[in-house]
């Protein structure tokens, strides 16, 4: 497995580059979530609220994904604009800046599926796991289902996230207490948005912003795979449909990762032009459509919850 990395600082996105101007689908994409999400709170919860918890699953997983566009350098060359740009925090539980830190060392792929080093690896270090009460293996096993993954999957992501924040906190990394501090008011103007104008009741809009974690954890449950290689660690999906429009594109997740400035708009363009080539270098890590992923793994696991190939360090 790859060289421990964690004395290393995480990337930052570069703020400028070859890239000029504005990239006018992102930004219109902005506009169209959150007037999506304005119009699921107040009309069309007094219309029809099950249709409104809905648009709120909807686009609390599509503001995650125009966060994560963001934090790559999108649809601004300036950093601090596109954090602005998705400031409000739909998605209630994770702070824009924790999320950037985490994410850009994740594109460290040497690390990926690390349980210690990738802080996005789904992965457990078999020594921690053989260390577990039977329940808790019980729960993990489940959560490597499809199924356990949209319904446990977001509590148990929050409560490993809240867990790996608090240790680095009180390890004394700043950047926790800066990112969560910045957190508060993300959260407050939601907050303020819910008590004053919403039409929904505090339950509807939980229940919808949960479910828009769920959706999430469809695109992240088998991005990644053990394997020897990095390069062969990341997945293709050939999906055209709601989903990977939800996920911007991520689906053709080698692509992402081979490309992490280019915007969403232009991987399905890059992957059809080189398609042979992203598939070599991933080794043939590829479904057609998530419709084969949910077939195949809805009701199974697709990997052990323990990481099958990693070796702890020797040094």
């Amino acid at each position: 497995m790859a060289e421990r990395a964690r004395q290393l600082a995480p990337p930052r996105p570069a703020s400028g580059g070859a890239r000029h101007g504005i990239e006018w689908p992102t930004l219109a994409l902005i506009g169209f979530c959150y007037a999506l999400w304005a119009v699921s709170t107040t009309w069309l919860a007094a219309q029809a609220l099950p249709l409104a918890i809905c648009g709120v699953a909807v686009t609390g997983a599509l503001h995650s994904s125009l966060s994560h566009e963001a934090l790559h350098g999108h649809p601004f060359a300036l950093r601090w604009l596109n954090a602005a740009l998705v400031f409000p925090a739909l998605s209630l539980v994770v702070p824009y800046l924790r999320f950037e830190a985490t994410h850009l060392a994740h594109h460290r792929d040497e690390v990926i599926t690390d349980p210690y080093d990738d802080p996005e690896s789904n992965f457990t270090d078999p020594r921690v796991w053989n260390g577990l009460a039977p329940w808790q293996q019980a729960v993990l096993r489940f959560n490597n289902r499809l199924a356990g993954r949209i319904l446990i999957g977001p509590t148990l992501g929050m409560l490993g996230f809240a867990g790996r924040e608090i240790c680095r906190a009180r390890a004394g990394d700043p950047a926790v207490l800066r990112g969560w501090l910045g957190h508060l008011p993300a959260l407050g103007v939601v907050i303020v948005w819910q008590a004053s104008l919403s039409q929904m009741p505090l339950w509807a809009f939980l229940t919808g912003s949960y479910a828009g974690l769920s959706i999430l954890k469809i695109r992240t449950f088998l991005e990644h795979q053990a394997h020897d290689r990095a390069s062969g660690r990341t997945v293709i999906i050939e999906d055209r449909g709601p989903l990977a429009w939800l996920f911007l594109n991520n689906n053709l997740h080698v692509v992402h990762h081979m490309h992490p400035r280019r915007p969403w708009y232009q991987l399905p363009a890059l992957y059809r032009a080189r398609k042979a080539h992203y598939l070599r270098r991933n080794g043939g890590y590829f479904y057609r459509s998530y419709a084969e992923v949910f077939r195949r793994y809805f009701r199974r696991a697709k990997d052990p919850v323990p990481h099958p190939i990693w070796c702890p360090p020797t040094d």
